[in-house]
């Protein structure tokens, strides 16, 4: 994977954070949800679904910014 440069990197970690602050927010509302029981189940699925999609692209994210180590 060629190097990131420093306007490529700050704009990773930029997108990083608001994807972490979205997972927060999708984790919030489901446990409300299943909390209250006002939501329906074809609701939660939706937002559990939206909840790993943003897992996965966190995790590319963070691979693209931390280097492989070559053991």
């Amino acid at each position: 994977m060629p190097k990131l440069d420093v306007i490529q990197e700050v704009q990773l970690r930029a997108q990083l954070q608001s994807l972490i602050q979205q997972h927060r927010d999708l984790d919030t509302a489901i446990t409300s949800l299943a909390e209250t029981g006002t939501g329906d189940q074809l609701q939660l699925r939706r937002l559990k679904k939206m909840k790993l999609d943003i897992k996965d692209k966190i995790q590319t994210i963070e691979n693209m910014l931390i280097p492989d180590i070559i053991a």
